[in-house]
């Protein structure tokens, strides 16, 4: 792919199986890698082959705990140590992305923190998918190639949804923007459900901004949490009316008891992508895969073509 300085895959621990996929759409193999734990939980990282004048792609998710982020930062150290050309970072799922502004006194920015800490130990490009908010782009002085779920979302829909009768969802406010460029894109209309939360992850009243008598509707998000807010919101439209309703998300966080959630509520299926591993049990969930997405993201970097024509819609 590279042919002047050819590339090299590497991955951390829980996203392995992801890298395992890129490589088979890329038709190359992962790279060899030591992670060795200790008995006190610290860990370390040593390539088990040369990435002297490499591009090295290194693909772990942030997602809970916080040692994958601690991997790859480790990872991306012993890399800038061993003399690699450029270390490009291939996050899936960008953790901390909640954390992207002071909305009360005294509290961290964590986004901008993981950008800083991901610049120190020797970033020198990302390629992460479906940040929470936009703006964490210029968290980093790097460049930064963001994706979007909708590349294989919309053939998802188009070949199993019942388009004739779809109306696009929102459970917030704040993800008008994405159901909105679902809305226009497959010519179908759109709601929103206006939410107000008690605390963090508890929502304390909803009520719907248009009108679901009769229609299939598909609830889109970029990240499913505890559940609480995208299964009320199906509730909510089934009792307005709604004749199905589905849900869509980029990743799948999805912590205790959301999958006890989802299963209990109105939703008659939920869709996610593999930016994270999945390991629960539910007949609701479906998981569409990403790495042929990402495996084409990174042989147009090696190619220094344009990224921007992978988009359908953002």
């Amino acid at each position: 792919m590279c042919l002047d300085r050819p590339f090299l895959i590497f991955s951390g621990t829980n996203s392995r199986y992801l890298a395992e996929k890129i490589c088979f759409s890329l038709g190359c193999p992962l790279g060899k890698m030591n992670i060795e734990c200790f008995a006190d939980g610290e860990f370390s990282v040593s390539y088990e082959e040369s990435i002297r004048g490499r591009d090295v792609f290194l693909v772990q998710s942030t997602f809970p705990n916080s040692d994958n982020l601690m991997e790859l930062l480790l990872m991306m150290d012993a890399a800038k140590r061993a003399s690699a050309h450029s270390i490009i970072a291939i996050i899936p799922y960008f953790g901390w992305a909640r954390q992207d502004r002071k909305d009360k006194p005294r509290v961290s920015i964590g986004a901008k923190l993981i950008a800083d800490l991901l610049g120190v130990s020797g970033l020198n490009r990302l390629i992460t998918m479906d940040l929470h908010a936009d703006q964490i782009q210029g968290f980093f002085n790097v460049p930064v190639d963001h994706l979007y779920a909708s590349t294989v979302f919309l053939e998802f829909i188009k070949s199993t949804l019942p388009l004739d009768n779809l109306m696009m969802a929102t459970p917030d406010v704040g993800g008008s923007k994405r159901a909105s460029s679902y809305s226009k894109h497959l010519e179908v209309p759109m709601v929103i459900c206006h939410k107000s939360r008690a605390k963090a992850n508890e929502v304390a009243d909803m009520r719907i901004i248009g009108d679901v008598s009769g229609k299939d509707v598909l609830l889109v998000d970029d990240i499913v949490d505890t559940a609480g807010t995208i299964t009320k919101a199906a509730d909510l439209m089934i009792r307005n009316g709604a004749k199905s309703v589905r849900a869509m998300a980029s990743h799948a966080v999805m912590s205790d008891p959301a999958t006890l959630l989802v299963d209990q509520s109105a939703l008659s299926e939920i869709i996610f992508t593999d930016s994270i591993p999945y390991t629960k049990k539910s007949e609701k969930v479906t998981i569409l895969s990403v790495a042929d997405m990402f495996a084409e993201a990174i042989r147009r970097v090696c190619h220094n073509e344009s990224i921007s024509t992978l988009y359908t819609i953002k």
